[in-house]
């Protein structure tokens, strides 16, 4: 119940006026201008996000050749590198990614791996800690310039470094070329970004082939060479620059890979050809190859001939592929702001009934939902391929996961989990594919903004989609987390603590908050747009991130940017306590008569309420000569004197004096703390005594002046009977028991189970066996239950 005071006419309720303080701050300055932690513009990065009238960045061109061994499960190759020095400076030497090397025997990251002997172990867990006997990472064979002189190259580790023969000035490039070979993963094995799957029952294999040729690492205007070892967490760091590949494969398998297919009358079939181009028109994926066709290819003898299929790709920082026998292929032509996007899928039998239904048409929401939130899509294709684990991302080709049982069913999880991936891996097209930010140093810039966009686009594929990260309620177990378990999101990538909630999460959710809670839909969509608009094709940093969603929306968002980027801070706010004011109308009618309802309203003390049993008589009642004035005497009773007074001093009082005295509003006091520590929007739901609800939002620089403890005023007309904080979980508040007065009891559950000897069937299972027993057939189309 909220404590009444009243407050008396003709003096004000205390109100701090803009400037002062209630308190002052015990800690840091929340709201300091993040000034001293970003780089100083220049005349390649301006202050105001935007490239600058000097910038440059370097391009890299390849043309490159391979042979893919299926018999051993190796690659040999030899590329062409042409790299051309845009930068005011001059090179002595050149720095070459070998990402393979991290499956090196002798690998830092295999030197570093930390682990524990637990008492059980499973046996994958034991073969991580004795490491593999793999023999991985690249061979390199030869660095010869054009025209045959070897190159003097040193290896360290995943870098190469080559000396030039002559310093390569400005607006010069050189011409070099690489011959290696390396010994293809097991992913199941060795969960890398890249490998291979073999399929015992048709003995046969599946190849995702990425960072399988040695990539010119980047030289920027903010950090000269980007030559950070690759330990495994964070990516790539790469420039942009056209490829061709040549791809030689067995002559039974179907090849899919960045960029477009230079030679179709070569590797394709007249039908294949034919299905190819009616998929132009298509509404629905077309299918290039069958699943009829590939069973038989999978089934049949193996090629001992080749094919060689060739590639183009222009303006594109990297370059991946896929090559199996066991390969469907479909594809489905969509138009983006008028230019054609072939939208393509390859994967083995194995995934079906889920990619055939699936894969294609989320290629296709994905990219049109990215470009509307981003920059139009500029590639001429975007593939999804199914492969064993997990999730990776090229420029348009990735790799990803979400396989459905044996028998064709699969939980509502395993469903949304597979769209879910395959809208992150073909949204990373934009992040970093073409915004393209070092993923080497900060991962959030690629899988934090690419996460956010993913939420976006799964809410626009079906309504209520049950997306796992975004919402700030999905974020609030890791924000509450002991401070010893978390690392700022400006941490670099390889010490992050808590990968997926640091790096994709909790950025995710801070833009999530940004655009619903501090900016709104309109000034944050136009801000980001001009972003990646700005960046595209381009190297940004998150100072030019920054800085740009400021320039572009009007809006100082450097405390946002410090608690939820540079801390490590929670959102925690509570309401301390309420104190309820009205006005004493000095009208004795009125007032009076809210004292006797105070009066009769107030419960009897334990003591009263028994002496009324006890007490049968007191002395007053046994002898009435005892009373006098006072015994009679009504405290709450208008006299003519109450009235005449009050004539006087309302006549007194100009017409809006008394029309504000006539008001009957309330005078709400909430005390407010932040206990997180992390300064937010303050968004307050009024409950009123007629049941009706309001809801004010207070932005963050209500903070500004004391970051831990203030109080704001509310005035209404009508009675409140609650106040609640965040009544819609816009904030990711870690404690919702302390953001409501009079407080609440937060509802928990509690389940009773038993110890399972095996897994349930999942739902299709189930409704499969009950339609057995009834003799009816599973409609995999509609079946699968409820989200």
């Amino acid at each position: 119940m909220l404590k009444h005071y009243l407050l008396a006419a003709g003096f004000a309720l205390s109100v701090t006026a803009p400037g002062v303080a209630q308190t002052t701050n015990s800690g840091t300055d929340k709201f300091k201008q993040l000034e001293t932690e970003l780089p100083t513009p220049n005349t390649y990065r301006t202050a105001s996000g935007a490239p600058g009238h000097d910038y440059w960045q370097q391009r890299a061109d390849y043309n490159i050749r391979v042979k893919l061994d299926d018999d051993k499960q190796a690659i040999t190759g030899s590329e062409d590198i042409t790299y051309t020095n845009l930068s005011p400076d001059v090179l002595t030497y050149l720095w070459v990614q070998l990402d393979q090397n991290i499956l090196d025997k002798n690998s830092i990251t295999t030197a570093t791996q930390v682990g524990q002997v637990q008492e059980k172990m499973t046996f994958p867990a034991m073969e991580y800690l004795m490491n593999s006997d793999f023999d991985g990472g690249f061979k390199i064979e030869s660095v010869k310039m054009k025209g045959g002189k070897d190159l003097p190259h040193v290896i360290n580790h995943t870098m190469m470094r080559i000396d030039l023969p002559t310093p390569l000035r400005p607006k010069q490039n050189v011409t070099f070329s690489i011959s290696w070979r390396y010994n293809i993963n097991d992913q199941l094995k060795i969960n890398e970004r890249s490998g291979y799957e073999f399929f015992p029952e048709d003995k046969n294999y599946l190849y995702e082939i990425a960072q399988f040729y040695p990539r010119m690492a980047v030289y920027s205007d903010f950090q000269g060479w980007q030559h950070k070892q690759f330990l495994g967490n964070g990516e790539f760091a790469l420039p942009f620059g056209d490829y061709k590949v040549s791809i030689t494969a067995p002559a039974d398998h179907v090849v899919g890979a960045t960029g477009t297919l230079q030679n179709p009358d070569q590797v394709l079939s007249a039908a294949q050809r034919k299905r190819l181009a009616s998929a132009e028109n298509a509404s629905k994926p077309v299918l290039i190859v069958t699943q009829q066709e590939a069973e038989r290819a999978e089934q049949g003898s193996k090629a001992k001939s080749t094919k060689t299929w060739m590639f183009a790709a222009k303006n594109v920082r990297d370059f991946a592929w896929c090559s199996s026998r066991k390969f469907i292929w479909d594809a489905m032509q969509i138009k983006e702001q008028g230019k054609p996007v072939m939208c393509m899928s390859y994967y083995p039998k194995e995934g079906n009934p889920l990619w055939g239904k699936y894969s294609t048409e989320v290629v296709a929401h994905t990219i049109k939902t990215y470009s509307k939130f981003t920059i139009p899509y500029q590639y001429p294709v975007a593939i999804s391929v199914h492969g064993p684990v997990g999730g990776m991302e090229y420029p348009m080709i990735c790799f990803n996961g979400g396989r459905p049982e044996k028998d064709g069913t699969y939980t509502a999880d395993r469903k949304y989990g597979m769209i879910s991936v395959i809208i992150h891996e073909v949204g990373h097209n934009f992040f970093p594919m073409i915004v393209n930010s070092d993923e080497r140093q900060w991962t959030w810039m690629d899988e934090g903004l690419n996460t956010f966009v993913q939420y976006l686009t799964e809410q626009e594929w079906e309504r209520d989609y049950p997306s796992r990260r975004g919402e700030p309620k999905n974020i609030v177990d890791y924000m509450r987390t002991d401070k010893s378990l978390q690392t700022p999101i400006m941490t670099n990538s390889e010490s992050v603590l808590q990968f997926g909630n640091n790096a994709y999460a909790k950025p995710a959710t801070a833009l999530n908050i940004l655009r619903e809670t501090v900016m709104g839909r309109q000034l944050f969509d136009y801000a980001f747009k001009e972003y990646a608009t700005r960046w595209a094709y381009k190297h940004p940093t998150p100072a030019d991130f920054f800085r740009t969603m400021e320039d572009a929306s009007g809006v100082d968002l450097d405390w946002f940017w410090r608690g939820w980027f540079y801390t490590t801070d929670h959102t925690d706010l509570s309401i301390e306590g309420v104190k309820w004011y009205t006005v004493d109308s000095k009208n004795p009618e009125v007032e009076n008569a809210k004292k006797r309802e105070l009066i009769n309203a107030a419960p009897k003390t334990i003591s009263q309420q028994r002496n009324l049993q006890d007490i049968k008589k007191t002395l007053v009642d046994v002898k009435p000569d005892l009373k006098d004035f006072y015994n009679n005497y009504d405290p709450t009773a208008t006299t003519d004197a109450d009235r005449a007074r009050y004539q006087k001093y309302y006549s007194g009082l100009t017409p809006a004096q008394q029309q504000r005295l006539n008001a009957g509003v309330h005078f709400y006091e909430v005390e407010l703390k932040n206990n997180g520590g992390l300064v937010m929007p303050v968004i307050v739901q009024m409950t009123y005594e007629d049941g009706k609800q309001e809801v004010v939002n207070i932005p963050a620089e209500i903070w500004r002046k004391n970051n831990e403890h203030v109080t704001k005023v509310f005035v209404t007309e009508k009675p409140v009977v609650a106040f609640s904080l965040d009544p819609y979980l816009q904030t990711a508040d870690t404690d919702l028991s302390n953001n409501s007065y009079p407080q609440k009891a937060a509802p928990s559950r509690f389940e009773l189970f038993q110890q399972q000897q095996q897994a349930p069937l999942n739902p299709m299972q189930q409704q499969s066996a009950l339609q057995q027993k009834e003799q009816k057939p599973l409609n995999n189309t509609t079946g699968g239950g409820s989200n």
